[in-house]
């Protein structure tokens, strides 16, 4: 079907922009006049202008009489940038065709209304599945106002991600180590524990072959501030870091690290708790967090449930030892019945790496 294929069009040239339009939507829009594609755009940076203004400007007079196949309802609020409603009127198009529409208060069905009632023609929902994948975290984000939580974690085939004396470097191949910097290109933050920053000193950067990547901002889980100030996270400053502690750091402690412009988070008691962490994330606009810690910060998350999605990446070699340290920490769940169910999502090589896409099954 054509309207299909030009809708199709539109979601893959969102899909492009994934991991750099936060905390905005991926939004991808096609101008069809007379079954011609004459406009094609795409929202790419936050602040900047969004697909429809890209796809209309292409267009020029030939968005007159023309059919807008968008992936996400056009705003109709004034925010950083003028509403998307506003212009489709201006350029006179016939129809708007819409993918799903936006969670956010501030838009959800108001830009339809808008455009209808200046006598547009809007339709919604072609490809609204496909569209709203795009924007997984954006709508999780907007409608819970925390971030979306992905757990990765590379392990042998028996389930270690290190052996009994901690070598954790690399059970994986390269070829699945690159595509963990991708998926840090698409989030807002990186968080791990402080025993991840001891043993391994990570630098908990994106780098991607074709250079130019977005830069995740570093969370590290610290009770009590025992990062080292010469650790790659403290003296790399091409991202930024904040360490999560609990309540009263030291002074001392405290300005040597916000000498090294290392912004620290102080949490009540004398434990991290998971749940009012992702609500002050949150609110500093943070929509994405990428879980790479160790096996007892992955089993916080597991046994508090405050996660999403779990990507796990399994080498093809088996480690053994009852003290390799298996994925998930923690004291764990007593009885099967509580075991935290999953829908496995994907599964595929890369290389010779086996990759296990799973998300969450909500409660209903």
């Amino acid at each position: 079907m054509t309207e299909t294929r030009f809708m199709k069009m539109a979601i893959d040239i969102a899909r492009q922009t994934i991991g750099q339009t936060s905390p905005n939507p991926v939004v991808g829009a096609v101008v069809v006049y007379k079954q011609h594609i004459v406009g094609i755009g795409a929202h790419l940076k936050a602040g900047e202008d969004h697909a429809e203004v890209h796809a209309l400007r292409m267009a020029g007079q030939k968005a007159e009489g023309a059919t807008v196949y968008v992936t996400l309802e056009p705003c109709s609020h004034t925010g950083r940038t003028p509403p998307c409603t506003d212009l489709l009127i201006q350029c006179k198009v016939k129809r708007v065709v819409i993918a799903t529409l936006d969670p956010n208060p501030l838009v959800s069905g108001k830009g339809v209304q808008k455009l209808r009632a200046a006598g547009i023609t809007v339709d919604v929902g072609l490809l609204e599945q496909e569209a709203r994948t795009l924007n997984t975290r954006f709508f999780h984000y907007i409608t819970t106002h925390t971030p979306y939580v992905t757990i990765k974690s590379a392990t042998s085939l028996d389930g270690k991600i290190a052996t009994a004396t901690g070598q954790s470097q690399w059970i994986t191949g390269p070829a699945a180590r690159e595509d963990v910097h991708r998926y840090r290109h698409q989030h807002d933050a990186i968080l791990v524990g402080v025993n991840t920053v001891i043993q391994d000193d990570p630098r908990l950067t994106t780098r991607l072959p074709e250079g130019d990547s977005k830069q995740p901002i570093r969370l590290i889980l610290d009770s009590h501030l025992r990062t080292p100030l010469t650790a790659q996270v403290i003296q790399d400053k091409s991202a930024e870091t904040w360490i999560i502690t609990t309540q009263h750091p030291p002074k001392e402690t405290l300005a040597k690290f916000q000498a090294e412009n290392i912004q620290i988070i102080s949490m009540p008691g004398t434990t991290i708790n998971l749940e009012p962490l992702l609500k002050i994330l949150g609110e500093h606009g943070i929509t994405s967090v990428f879980v790479e810690g160790g096996a007892e910060v992955n089993g916080s998350f597991l046994r508090s449930g405050l996660f999403n999605q779990l990507i796990l990446y399994m080498a093809p070699k088996l480690i053994g030892g009852r003290k390799a340290p298996a994925a998930f920490g923690g004291e764990g769940f007593a009885a099967l019945e509580e075991a935290l169910p999953l829908t496995i999502t994907s599964v595929t090589t890369i290389d010779s790496d086996l990759k296990i896409t799973a998300c969450k099954k909500e409660k209903t």
